[in-house]
């Protein structure tokens, strides 16, 4: 696997991920966190990957040179409350259905772990959809984060989390 930083022809790959997400989510009965249809057939979200596209934080993992997953870090989200200290906010993880069970996942979370370290910032803060079983929080569990509040969007239930870079001694 390898890590690359993203560009605008990175677009089609990353709303094909969350139309297999998606797709996969609706088989399940699982529509609270994203609705049903696909990503690529809304204006809005497809100018929304086009933003991440263009704003230098979109990371993309490839396995055997196809696209496996997506990272977009940069600032907190517009809906949460800021943090008290730098962060960098992972505002994107996705990852294509194919390449389930083989670390893409992570391997772009360590990637945000990374990059923080790289910037200075002991935090990285990401929020994920809290309803349904909280299966995505305890992945997000899984990888490191504890969760720090809840939020809300509407009716759409959130949840931030937080994983902390150890603190360098000198």
């Amino acid at each position: 696997m390898i890590i690359r930083v993203g560009g605008l022809a990175d677009v089609p790959a990353v709303l094909a991920m969350f139309d297999g997400a998606v797709a996969w989510l609706t088989e399940r009965g699982r529509t609270g966190q994203w609705g049903s249809e696909p990503f690529s057939t809304n204006p809005v979200r497809v100018e929304k990957a086009t933003a991440w596209a263009a704003s230098g934080g979109m990371r993309i993992a490839e396995i055997d040179g196809r696209p496996a997953g997506c990272l977009v870090v940069g600032s907190a989200m517009e809906y949460v409350s800021p943090a008290a200290e730098p962060e960098l906010y992972v505002q994107v993880l996705i990852n294509d259905r194919r390449f389930h069970g083989r670390g893409v996942g992570a391997a772009l979370l360590e990637r945000a772990m990374t990059e923080a370290a790289e910037l200075g910032v002991s935090l990285v803060r990401v929020d994920c959809y809290a309803g349904d079983d909280g299966r995505l929080v305890r992945y997000y569990e899984s990888q490191g984060f504890t969760r720090a509040e809840t939020f809300t969007v509407g009716e759409w239930p959130g949840q931030i989390l937080e994983r902390r870079l150890p603190v360098a001694t000198g």
